[in-house]
Formats: C-alpha cells, structure tokens, sequence
C-alpha cells in the first residue's frame, strides 16, 4: 500500500507525463506541416517556429503543477512532510485538471497549429489569425492550470 508522499508523487509524475505527452504529440503534429512548408518556402520557418511551439506550453504547465507538488511536500526545499494517506489523495486529485487537460489540449491546439501552417502557406500575411485560432485552445489549459494550483495551496500540510 502506498503512503501519502507516494500518492502525491504518483500526481506529480501524471501531472508532467500526462500534460508533457500532450505537449510532444501537439508539437510533433504541428512540426510536421512546418516542415512540408518550410520545404517549399524557407522563408517560413520563423512562422511555423512559433505556431510549433504553441502546444508545448502545457508540458510546462504539467511541470510547473509538479514541482509544486514536489515543492509542498518536501521533496524540493526541505524535509519530507508527514503526509497522511488522504492528503496524498489530494495532492493527485489536485494533480488531474493540469494533467488530463494538458494532455487533451496540446493534441488540439497542435491540430489547430496545424491548420494554421496551412493558412500562412496561401497568405503568410494571416499569420495572428493563425496564432489567435491556436491560442483559443490554450486558454482552457490555462484555466485547468489555474484550478491545480488553487486545489494545491488549498491542502494544508
């Protein structure tokens, strides 16, 4: 049976994976428009550098809600917290929104990217529409950001 700071951990590392895997398979999906574009136009490759790096953001959004985590219980900056079975359990439960949702949004918001590769292909000059479309994504992972680090400061340890 697992104790309290091996739950917490256990939301931690789905945190990170989860959003991180997300953040890989957006950019990977994003990259590869990028670099059918960039084939025909070079001239394009800062643009398509900045729609690729769009979905990475909630790979950081999973590792900034785990080194909280990691922070909170005394991994990172001082001793081990005693931390009871239950309060493991809400550390992990803290750990979902930024974990389920990183993971699901980056996918979409590389899909999106994606799409805007193609935009700029035919009018390079709609590039912010582009990025606009993308960062509607991005929001909700935001807000799932937001409400993991609100449910961590809410676990008193």
């Amino acid at each position: 049976m697992m104790d309290g700071i091996q739950i917490a951990l256990l939301g931690a590392a789905l945190a990170v994976g989860l959003a991180g895997i997300g953040s890989a398979i957006g950019v990977g999906i994003v990259g590869q428009s990028a670099a059918g574009l960039v084939t025909e136009d070079p001239d394009k490759f800062g643009q398509t550098l900045l729609l690729q790096a769009l979905p990475g953001t909630q790979g950081i959004y999973g590792l900034l809600t785990g080194f909280m985590i990691m922070q909170r219980v005394g991994i990172i900056g001082g001793g081990l917290v005693n931390l009871s079975v239950p309060d493991g359990y809400a550390f992990l439960m803290a750990s979902i929104p930024v974990a389920i949702v990183g993971l699901i949004s980056a996918v979409y918001q590389g899909r999106v990217s994606a799409a805007a590769i193609g935009l700029i292909a035919k009018r390079p000059e709609e590039l912010g529409k582009g990025i606009v479309f993308a960062v509607m994504v991005e929001t909700y992972a935001v807000l799932a950001l937001l409400a993991s680090i609100m449910l961590l400061f809410g676990i008193p340890v």
